[in-house]
């Protein structure tokens, strides 16, 4: 999204560039003097021109001029005023020729606007939705991590409690057990309980070694299911971690196919707007600039002494 941000900046930098150079290039070189048609509406033609006839006895006029007669052309100041009427007539057409040519411009650059205001939109709709939807993935990564150091947390006290239980446990069979005590009951000293007599004492008996062994057979069992429960946490730990490189992959490959259908439609709306513009140029040439002026038209002006 940054990147698009940057190019469409960088476009509309380079295409302000390009215009205010045309307008520059337009005010010094394409000026109302160079033009192809300026004698036609110069208002200084006249002052310019030399009339043919300044009195009647100018010093240019000859009998092989034919610039004086007996009789004048009465019909000069209506033909002046055609002349003039004509003239006016052009230029109207000229302005209105000129004024189509820019409102043709000004919705040409209305549509290229309005394309670019749509393009930032949807950009700008399409960054919103991928922050949402990496908001909502680490909103829920975050829940995930912290349900699994409550579960850590809670595995770790438990364990600790029971490695404390076990212990004292152990410690009291081994304090209060046949094996230290060797049943007072069989081997019982007169001089104090905490002796035997060792002639009388037979070793243990089936049910101390029952015991034993069953104590041995449980811790034997609680270390497995110690073994199983790591085993266990352990998968789901791998699981958990493989469900979120899977998910990770998933949403890169959205984005790159957003992307990739962004690139797409706006490749085909420039393909539009540029088949629009041809058919607008089309247009104005074929429909708008249908009578041209030639060198015939040019070329009536100025073949008389009149």
């Amino acid at each position: 999204a940054q990147i698009c941000t940057l190019l469409d900046e960088r476009q509309k930098k380079d295409l302000k560039q390009v215009n205010k150079q045309l307008n520059a290039f337009r005010l010094e070189q394409q000026t109302a003097a160079s033009r192809r048609e300026f004698d036609l509406y110069d208002p200084e033609s006249k002052k310019k021109d030399k009339p043919a006839r300044v009195s009647d006895d100018d010093p240019r006029l000859s009998s092989s001029g034919l610039q004086a007669f007996q009789g004048e052309d009465l019909s000069a100041k209506e033909r002046k005023k055609l002349q003039q009427e004509q003239m006016r007539e052009w230029i109207k057409q000229q302005m209105q020729e000129k004024n189509r040519e820019k409102e043709a411009e000004v919705y040409a650059e209305q549509l290229h606007q309005k394309r670019m205001i749509d393009i930032d939109m949807r950009s700008a709709q399409l960054a919103r939705e991928e922050d949402e939807c990496r908001k909502n993935l680490n909103i829920a990564a975050k829940h995930f991590n912290e349900a699994l150091a409550n579960e850590r947390k809670a595995r770790e006290e438990l364990e600790k409690q029971q490695e404390l239980d076990d212990n004292f446990t152990e410690l009291s069979n081994q304090v209060f057990g046949d094996t230290l005590t060797e049943n007072p009951a069989v081997a019982a000293s007169s001089f104090g309980q905490h002796r035997v007599i060792p002639d009388r004492w037979k070793g243990m008996s089936q049910e101390e070694k029952a015991a034993i062994l069953k104590i041995r057979d449980e811790q034997r069992k609680e270390k497995e299911r110690k073994l199983e429960e790591e085993r266990t946490l352990h998968k789901e730990s791998e699981r958990i971690q493989l469900l979120q490189a899977n998910t990770a992959i998933l949403m890169e490959r959205e984005k790159d196919r957003k992307a990739a259908e962004l690139e797409k439609r706006i490749a085909e709306e420039n393909m539009r707007l540029a088949s629009e513009q041809r058919e607008n140029l089309t247009k104005l040439c074929k429909e708008v600039y249908t009578n041209p002026p030639t060198d015939a038209y040019f070329a009536q002006f100025n073949t008389g002494t009149r």
